[in-house]
């Protein structure tokens, strides 16, 4: 039998909500989301992130339309950006008087690291308030117009932004879409391929529907997410961000 408790089964039941009714998330509530997310686990206890409230309607309804013409983003209670910051311990560095390094790759990587681990527990939170969140990977898109948008100075980028609200009765009863068992995910020490055979299974058992096309969906999705316009957006504007992190002069 499957371990059960409050947090495991909370964690089980969470499903992103995309539609929110009138309904505030309150200051207090604001903050207790805030709070957690700062008790997140960090790499060094250094928290290489900064979170953005987003408050003002005209920046969020250009958010709205920089991340894939989202009006949810506009129309949720409560917005945060979590940025993998890369700049504020280097400048305190500075202001000890240490000479420090150029951020690299490395250091982004673990700045976005602990940017979403914040991030994820502060989904976390804030579904044990009865509020639902969703995330908006399209943060990472347009590049140079998010930085003007956000006043991004270099070596701080966008890792996750989180819209939050109480769900609608639709969403709450709205299931949940199926995840991959342990098995396609989870290999013992070293990683390994799954034969083709079993990536079919693997496919169709998440999916668990009799009219389950392996082929047809599969070139369906990959049309649709992995190849598709914003996909190769984001992935220009990643290489952008990049840029400040790579050998060659940088940006104050």
């Amino acid at each position: 039998m499957p371990l059960h408790n409050e947090i495991l089964d909370a964690l089980a039941r969470r499903k992103s909500v995309r539609v929110f009714t009138d309904a505030p998330v309150t200051g207090e509530e604001r903050a207790a989301i805030l709070e957690a997310a700062f008790q997140a686990p960090t790499a060094g206890c250094q928290q290489l992130y900064t979170i953005l409230d987003i408050t003002d309607p005209a920046l969020r309804a250009r958010l709205a339309d920089l991340c894939d013409h989202q009006p949810m983003i506009a129309a949720a209670p409560l917005c945060l950006i979590f940025l993998a910051d890369c700049r504020r311990w280097p400048r305190a560095y500075r202001a000890a008087g240490v000479t420090p390094r150029d951020p690299g790759p490395g250091d982004l990587l673990l700045a976005v690291a602990d940017a979403c681990i914040a991030a994820q527990n502060a989904v976390t939170a804030a579904e044990s308030l009865g509020i639902g969140s969703c995330y908006i990977g399209d943060v990472l898109e347009n590049a140079e117009a998010m930085r003007r948008a956000l006043d991004l100075p270099a070596h701080v980028v966008p890792a996750a932004m989180l819209i939050f609200g109480r769900p609608t009765p639709q969403q709450k009863t709205r299931p949940k879409p199926r995840r991959f068992a342990a098995g396609a995910v989870v290999c013992e020490n070293t990683y390994k391929d799954r034969p083709e055979a079993l990536l079919r299974a693997d496919f169709a058992a998440r999916e668990d529907r009799p009219d389950y096309d392996f082929d047809a969906d599969l070139q369906a999705f990959c049309a649709r997410k992995y190849d598709s316009d914003f996909s190769r957006e984001m992935s220009r504007s990643a290489a952008v961000y990049l840029q400040d992190f790579l050998p060659g002069p940088q940006q104050e």
